[in-house]
């Protein structure tokens, strides 16, 4: 599987791959290949094609996927301690992941795509998805904390798969969907309960500041991962919360797709979280929240595990 990242390192943000217990900085790499050639100007080509910028590397569609390719095999060619010492692999030790695509055109969140996420809701499925938008500047890095705000304490998780659109367009069909898809990564769509139920639309409870955890990193959608057999965990202090399968979903990724890209224009860099399974806090008896202090973990097979401490807001 490839995996992409955003990760900072001797305070630079890279484009990083994920190889066992290291990132190849996909930018070196490519610059180094470029060297190898005789390539004039290597390393000012290697920040246009493969800039530490994931969303530039999905608008660029086949020309980025050639050049990634290129960098990883140059990697992946390298002695490992010779790699390092050219700057072209970090220990993951020595780095720190952050948003995958801090500034996403859009975030498209789907609710009620869990048959029992809806019953333990006492709510109907609906005929179509229901959406809701999400804010880019909410997002947050693996590792970062989750705030729990001033004026709420009813903070709830929301572990999902989310889809990141490689592609863009209008109309799609549900059978050219997958062509649109770049990759996977893990969501946690974090909710302030009662900001949510308060009204009858929920921007307000999906939007509170350092409450969207994203990544680690990106799975490329070529690698043969079916995202509608994946299961999906989310534990709160070691203690699993939510635990299902995305061959649970209501609306299927093609059917989100089609649907969403009829009243709007996909564009790459779309992130479309796809719902969260059953086994919320705000339904449990008694309720259960997310306090200061608490450590809240969302895997989906084959993509990895996301972690974020819990934080008073300050």
């Amino acid at each position: 599987m490839t995996r992409i990242a955003r990760f900072r390192h001797a305070g630079r943000n890279k484009f990083g791959v994920l190889d066992g217990d290291s990132f190849v900085d996909a930018t070196r790499a490519y610059a180094a290949a470029q060297q190898a050639k005789g390539v004039p100007h290597a390393d000012a080509l290697a920040d246009v094609v493969l800039p530490p910028d994931l969303l530039v590397f999905f608008e660029s569609g086949d020309t980025g996927t050639a050049a990634l390719q290129e960098a990883v095999a140059y990697a992946a060619a390298l002695d490992p301690e010779v790699a390092r010492r050219e700057g072209i692999r970090v220990d993951r030790s020595e780095a720190t992941v952050a948003v995958p695509i801090p500034r996403p055109p859009k975030i498209v969140c789907v609710a009620r795509n869990y048959a029992k996420h809806a019953a333990e809701a006492n709510l109907q499925i609906s005929e179509i998805p229901i959406l809701f938008p999400r804010f880019g500047a909410t997002q947050i890095a693996d590792g970062e904390a989750i705030i729990v705000p001033t004026v709420s304490k009813e903070v709830d998780w929301e572990g999902e798969l989310a889809v990141v659109i490689g592609k863009g367009g209008r109309h799609i069909r549900k059978e050219d969907a997958f062509a649109h898809v770049g990759g996977y990564t893990i969501f946690n769509d974090v909710s302030v309960r009662d900001y949510q139920f308060r009204v009858t639309q929920y921007t307000g409870g999906k939007n509170f500041h350092a409450s969207a955890p994203v990544g680690p990193h990106i799975t490329l959608a070529d690698e043969g991962l079916n995202p509608h057999n994946l299961r999906i965990t989310t534990t709160v202090n070691g203690v699993v919360k939510q635990d299902a399968t995305t061959a649970e979903f209501i609306f299927d990724i093609p059917t989100l797709i089609e649907h969403i890209s009829e009243f709007i224009e996909l564009e790459p860099g779309d992130i479309i979280p796809t719902g969260t399974p059953a086994g919320v806090g705000f339904k449990r008896q008694p309720p259960e929240f997310l306090a200061d202090g608490d450590v809240v973990e969302v895997s989906v097979e084959g993509i990895g595990t996301l972690t974020n401490p819990v934080r008073n807001e300050e």
